[in-house]
């Protein structure tokens, strides 16, 4: 196959794979041979599909092609010899011997010998090779680890283990400039083609309105526009393109030889102990997605697409080059490259003079609250500024909050010279905290609850001596805080309780600073040290992945750009000489120095990046600012004079404001014409600092992204700023808040008619219980929780596989409902037993556990990981057990129509369709990768749907359990779920629109087709999604997070309206560890649910009876309309 032919195969992987066609891809890249994808060869051994392992191994090797491959195909049969064994099925493993392992006995007879006496064992444990084989996952485990390495080290595998460096949709881009080409040769070009079919060349017909340029006269890449684009490529077709991707990064660097040690790969003679466990070196993702937000694809009918001119700045090559042929709209947050700045956006007008008292060291934004600016000094003292208002609404010293705990060196230091400098100061992601790094051995962590109210949270001694740098990052889904010092070390500490998650050794100078960063799934940091290396870590203890040198051995501080597409340093060396480069992160190599920073910097020179297109820094007692993609000095401002020699500078999110230190003791605010209009409207108002995110005060009025004076384009929807304002993520990743109005509101307007999120964070907002328990000795968490039909009764079912029953007693005052306003009894029968499931060999608190109640609440169907329980709700005993394990039952429906007929979700993915009278199994279906998380039946539609750990929604007719459609979960800005996410799913009473519960969203789907109507992200500082129902009367969803809080949103919308903090229900002093896992709504009290806890716990929550109901939606007129559509990435609305 020529080199050409054999791109063409890569191509078309990425198309498959972009498209969501798994299966396909796989097939391909087995029969073509090119690339070996490690990542789906690990989920296979890890499900243990042996089969499908060794015919996804057969494209690329045979077992006698030589020792590597021999020895990879004998560890596979011997571990499915080895489970058989296990699981005691003899005659499987006789069958395993005789057709896999034989082959063997040719090369190592003595070997297959004592493999058959394995045979004669009770257990092959006994064999002392095999003393220390543990339970099946760990095993996989350890022979996936030796397997890696031996793929690895077989030349038959070599060049094919990394996919080729790809643009996003590559072949679409290739198709789309055809199309293009096809265009300028038409004797008739059409403003407007529409493209039906890419089986013939296209043509247009006869002319009809204005006239293409002609292909003569007008070149293809000549400057002058086109008069049309054409429509995606999806929209006459089945596919939807996907989300942008960005270049790989860190992972190209990895590709380099590490100073880690690489893991041996031994391909020795086979024998029959466990392989060694060791760690694999990290793969290059093939398409990382983009994080910023993308503009949907349009499809042909969409008139203000078609008529929409080229923005200004875009050249033909440009536009030509653009994937499926959509002309790029320009608003805030875009790519680089799409931009439509010019210098005159650029914050460069003085507006006022802040008066620190000493000297600034560090600033920063909030993220949200676009007028909070953050402050730390050469004295200690850190301040919170309402520029708005000119005021400096929260003021802290330096002082150890616990001296007694600190160390004995800090305390010497501090005895004698009691001060420090700040070296850094930055909020969190969501503006909730702000950490602070000093000069001597401390960090603090602060809490802002707006206004001044800013309360000490974490006081961590984090290294010995200086700490040099700080930032927040997520690895593992967990905020934490990454510092480095001047012991040369990088330390990672939990943002909630202070543990020390990782402490990262290898810099041989001080740490200067550190850049947190992720793409994809893969979390690194790079870290600086002063005497110019560079280095990168993964959260793993592994050591450095990265050793370069910075320009100039300088000190070097590290920042992506907004969409964390590009990587930029700068930095100063003893000499004096300062460097401001942009890297090629897949070759680890400076890709363009900026000229005109001068020779003899008194300082280390700092800068800053905004709007994805301009790069600033502190430099000469002035700002230097430059285009991204210019390395030539694009202007500069002195600010009316008085800055620093190299001032400390920083952007306001929108790149409208701009802070700068002054030599003076102060800070000065530079701003463009949107933010002195910003300042201006703000200016005469009473600035509620409790709004986290008040769009309609904070956020001055985008009219586009451009002045208005240089407008030459269209004033069609696309080429505006969309309406929302945008938050910022983990290290400058971009959300959308897809609720917040464009325009400043008119002063006249009545405040009391600003609607604002109903925040609930004390035991007196809202009425709350917990349900008494004698029965739990030990903490032990709720897996599963459910209210009775009835609504008298709440059933949970704990993780050591025990049930608790509360009951309500009906009295003169009661009608026996679950109310918070009566203690209930946790309900026994006389006999004292409890209701506990069968868990056989299992662990239970390792077993997936599940329930179901028959709809007169008379018995309760259960699993805990061994076989599916049938108790009787009044006495407690078991009717009967069935379907011992494997595979355990993962969830459990009963049939809306008969509730001996039930659908029992499995470990292995599959579905079985059970009659309870006859113990028999109907049928058994399957379209899961993973295990089933969540089933749900619509009498209406007659279909059940079923959920996947594999985040695949399937449909299924009840009449001939058919498979009528299937669709993954949309992910925010191609964010990867975790591999084995929970997803529940929940029918709307109308049985037509289907609730899609996910740790990472609420989604509303519509049935039988799957059409996803609305989504809903949660701010990243809540955690994951626990947990999520709807109302009784379908109205609200109930949403628990992993930090103890609980949303309740307008379903109709999915529309926030209000927070429940975890304060409110836990009280006096949570514990930071405590979350629900579970939430049940009450039958027949729309605003009444249940809580099931970490620790075990129970708790009803009811609003006030004053309230009547939790919080308010918002109303229309302040903007409040649908939820983010199928395709758009809505976060949650921000608080007003």
């Amino acid at each position: 196959m020529s080199s050409l032919s054999r791109e063409l195969v890569f191509l078309i992987l990425q198309f498959l794979d972009e498209e969501k066609f798994k299966e396909s891809v796989h097939k391909l890249e087995q029969e073509s041979g090119f690339f070996f994808n490690m990542r789906h060869f690990e989920d296979m051994v890890t499900n243990g599909e042996w089969d499908e392992v060794e015919k996804y191994l057969s494209g690329f090797t045979k077992v006698d092609d030589n020792r590597y491959s021999m020895k990879i195909f004998f560890e596979i049969r011997k571990q499915k010899y080895l489970e058989a064994l296990d699981k005691q099925d003899r005659a499987k493993a006789v069958e395993i011997l005789v057709k896999d392992l034989k082959v063997f006995a040719a090369f190592n007879e003595e070997l297959f010998k004592e493999i058959t006496q394995l045979l004669t064992l009770d257990n092959f444990r006994h064999n002392e090779q095999l003393s220390k084989y543990g339970d099946t996952k760990s095993a996989r485990g350890i022979m996936l680890a030796e397997l890696k390495k031996l793929i690895e080290a077989n030349p038959l595998f070599r060049d094919k283990l990394q996919f080729p460096s790809l643009k996003n949709s590559r072949l679409r881009t290739l198709i789309n400039q055809s199309l293009n080409w096809q265009h300028q040769l038409c004797k008739n070009p059409r403003p407007n083609p529409d493209i039906k079919t890419l089986f013939v060349d296209h043509s247009c017909g006869q002319p009809n309105g204005a006239r293409a340029p002609s292909p003569v006269t007008n070149p293809l890449m000549s400057g002058v526009p086109k008069a049309g684009g054409f429509p995606p490529l999806s929209a006459h077709g089945p596919f939807q393109p996907t989300p942008a991707a960005l270049p790989t990064s860190l992972a190209g660097w990895m590709a380099n030889p590490s100073p880690v040690p690489h893991p041996s790969a031994s391909a020795g003679p086979i024998g029959l102990a466990s392989a060694n466990n060791a760690a694999s070196l990290l793969k290059r993702p093939r398409t990382p997605p983009t994080n910023n937000p993308a503009m949907d694809y349009q499809t042909a009918d969409s008139d203000h697409v078609l008529k929409r001119t080229r923005p200004f700045g875009i050249s033909d090559e440009q536009v030509n080059n653009l994937p499926v042929n959509l002309l790029p709209v320009a608003y805030s947050g875009q790519s680089h490259g799409q931009s439509s700045y010019s210098s005159d956006d650029l914050p460069k007008t003085v507006v006022m003079t802040l008066s620190q008292g000493s000297l600034v060291k560090s600033m920063d934004f909030h993220p949200l609250q676009q007028i909070l600016l953050l402050v730390g000094t050469n004295m200690g003292d850190v301040m919170v500024w309402d520029i708005g208002s000119r005021d400096r609404i929260a003021h802290r010293n330096f002082k150890v909050w616990e001296l007694g705990s600190c160390s004995v060196a800090l305390q010497a230091s501090l005895s004698n010279d009691y001060s420090a400098s700040i070296n850094r100061v930055v909020w969190s992601p969501d503006g909730t905290l702000c950490s602070v790094a000093y000069s001597k051995h401390i960090v603090h962590i602060y809490s802002y609850h707006g206004g001044d109210d800013l309360r000490n949270h974490l006081e961590i001694e984090a290294h010995s001596g200086s700490v040099n740098d700080l930032a927040f990052s997520y690895p593992n889904k967990q905020l934490c805080v990454v510092t480095c010092g001047e012991d040369r070390v990088i330390k990672v500490w939990d943002a909630v309780t202070g543990a020390k998650q990782y402490t990262f050794e290898g810099h041989e100078a001080p740490v200067y600073s550190v850049c947190p960063h992720h793409k994809e799934n893969i979390q690194f940091i790079f870290s600086t040290a002063a005497d110019g290396k560079i280095k990168a870590w993964l959260y793993d203890n592994m050591g450095s992945r990265v050793d370069y040198d910075a320009p100039g051995h300088s000190s070097t501080t590290m920042a992506y750009s907004a969409d964390g597409t590009r990587l930029f340093s700068c930095g100063s060396n003893k000499e004096g000489e300062s460097f401001l480069v942009e890297w090629n992160e897949s070759e680890g190599a400076v890709k363009r120095t900026y000229h005109g920073l001068g020779k003899r910097s008194a300082g280390v020179v700092q800068f800053d990046t905004t709007k994805n297109r301009f790069l600033a820094a502190g430099d000469e007692f002035m700002i230097k600012f430059w285009d991204m993609d210019n390395t030539n000095l694009l202007t500069s401002a002195d600010a009316d004079g008085g800055l620093q020699a190299s001032p400390c500078i920083r952007f306001n999110k929108e790149g409208i404001l701009l802070a700068v230190s002054t030599n003076d003791n102060g800070v000065k605010i530079l701003a463009n014409p949107e933010g002195i209009r910003l300042l201006r409207t703000v200016e005469s108002r009473t600035f509620d600092a409790s709004r986290a995110a008040s769009a309609a005060v904070v956020k001055a009025p985008t009219i586009g992204a451009f002045p208005s004076t240089n407008v030459t384009v269209g004033t069609s929807l696309a080429d505006r700023a969309p309406p929302v304002a945008a938050m910022v993520g983990i290290n400058n990743d971009t959300r959308t808040l897809a609720d917040v109005k464009p325009r400043i509101v008119d002063e006249a307007v009545d405040k009391s008619r600003i609607w604002k999120l109903t925040e609930i964070n004390e035991p007196s907002q809202c009425r709350s219980l917990k349900l008494p328990d004698s029965i739990t000795v030990s903490p032990m968490r709720v897996s599963r929780l459910i209210y009775t039909n009835q609504g008298g009764a709440i059933l949970a079912l704990a993780a050591n596989a025990v049930h608790k029953l509360w009951k309500w007693q009906r009295n003169g005052n009661t009608a026996g409902k679950a109310t918070a306003s009566l203690q209930p009894q946790l309900w026994q029968p006389s006999s004292g037993i409890l209701m506990t499931n069968d868990i056989g060999d299992t662990n239970p608190e390792d077993a997936v556990s599940c329930f179901a109640l028959s709809k007169n609440d008379s018995y309760v169907m259960s699993a805990s990981g061994g076989k599916i329980s049938l108790f009787n709700m009044m006495t407690f005993k078991t009717m009967t057990t069935f379907m011992p394990p494997p595979p355990a039952a993962t969830f459990l429906a009963f049939h809306p129509q008969d509730n001996n007929i039930i659908a029992i979700g499995m470990e292995d993915s599959t579905i079985q369709i059970y009659n309870v009278r006859v113990d028999e199994v109907k049928t058994k279906i399957k379209g899961h990768q993973k295990r089933i998380t969540g089933l749900a039946f619509s009498h209406a539609l007659n279909v059940l749907v079923s959920s996947g750990a594999d985040s695949q929604l399937c449909v299924w007719s009840t009449d001939g359990w058919e498979k009528q459609t299937s669709k993954f979960l949309q992910m925010q800005n191609g964010r990867a779920p975790a591999p084995l996410a929970d997803t529940r799913v929940q029918f709307h009473l109308d049985q037509t629109h289907l609730l899609a519960v996910h740790e990472t969203q609420i989604a509303i789907y519509e049935a039988p087709k799957l059409e996803c109507l609305k989504q809903w992200f949660p701010r990243e500082a809540s955690g994951p999604i626990t947990h999520a129902t709807y109302s009784c009367d379908s109205q609200s969803i109930y949403v628990s997070f992993e930090d103890g809080s609980i949303g309740v949103l307008t379903a109709s919308t999915l529309r926030l309206r209000c927070r429940i903090h975890q304060t409110a229900y836990l009280n006096p002093h949570p514990s930071l560890r405590l979350h629900p896992l579970v939430i049940a709504a009450h039958p027949s009290e729309p605003n009444q649910f249940a809580l099931g806890l970490t620790d075990g716990g129970v708790h009803i929550l009811e609003p006030l009876e004053s309230e009547g109901r939790w919080g308010s939606p918002p109303p229309t007129e302040n903007g409040a309309g649908p939820s983010t559509p199928s395709g758009a990435t809505g976060s949650e609305q921000p608080q007003r």
